[in-house]
């Protein structure tokens, strides 16, 4: 698989709650390559990447497969709710920001920063 095809699958395997950037797998990938876990080949102008017999008695050797961890615990539904209502929010947001006016702007603006507050007190047991 080439870099961007491992950050899909691993969000894929976690459900959604693990998905690394590409800032952290490219270099963990060069470091998997130096330490002789992988190898590396250019095909079509990416670069693919597969274990190593070292790589795979290391995979074999090694802890659990971290996605499973990260999705462990993870209510699906209630984070969906949680989703779909952020980005309801959002989009909400940038229709005024791209029609509205400056006062429905600075109101706008005033709402989100309410919200973000009324958050934390929910997180303080505060009304």
């Amino acid at each position: 698989m080439h870099g961007y095809e491992m950050i899909q699958e691993i969000a894929q395997r976690s459900g959604g709650a693990w998905k690394p950037s590409p800032g952290s797998v490219y270099p963990t990938l060069q470091l998997l390559e130096d330490e002789g876990l992988i190898v590396s080949e250019s095909e079509g102008g990416k670069k693919l990447f597969s274990l190593t017999e070292a790589g795979r008695a290391a995979a074999e050797d090694g802890p659990e497969a971290p996605w499973e961890d990260a999705s462990k615990g993870v209510d699906w539904e209630a984070l969906g709710e949680i989703r779909q209502a952020g980005f309801g929010l959002m989009e909400a947001f940038g229709q005024v920001w791209k029609t509205g006016s400056k006062e429905q702007r600075e109101k706008a603006i005033s709402v989100i920063n309410d919200a973000r507050k009324k958050m934390y007190l929910i997180l303080a047991d505060e009304d």
